[in-house]
């Protein structure tokens, strides 16, 4: 048996991916969208009123560079930046980490094609 591939230092962690699929996985019935980004709470009172909350996982993606955060006067929210893109494109090609499924639409606003399973009695 060969060993699995090593990370790369831009790839996801554990923590990052769950993020990921909490975020864009179905909504009271519909997918969101890659272009609406990650909708973040604010700071409602004390020295940082205003700021938005970010969760380790968008702090840890922010670091490194894979999201930019842009608040607007009642919404922050994390974007992925080219290199986030990139990177989520090569975790949506691995079926284990997004699957067609449940994230189609992800893979298609990445440009991957939305290849899911047949459905039953589809050959």
């Amino acid at each position: 048996m060969t060993p699995a591939p090593s990370p790369s230092p831009l790839s996801f962690s554990a923590a990052e991916r769950e993020l990921i699929r909490r975020e864009f996985g179905m909504h009271f019935g519909s997918y969101p969208s890659l272009a609406e980004g990650i909708l973040l709470r604010t700071w409602r009172d004390g020295p940082h009123k205003g700021e938005p909350k970010l969760p380790l996982a968008v702090q840890t993606m922010l670091e490194r560079g894979l999201v930019e955060v842009r608040a607007d006067r009642l919404w922050a929210r994390a974007f992925f930046t080219e290199a986030g893109l990139a990177t989520l494109r090569e975790l949506a090609a691995d079926r284990r980490f997004l699957p067609p499924d449940r994230y189609g639409h992800l893979r298609q606003e990445l440009g991957l094609g939305c290849k899911t399973a047949p459905s039953k009695g589809e050959t």
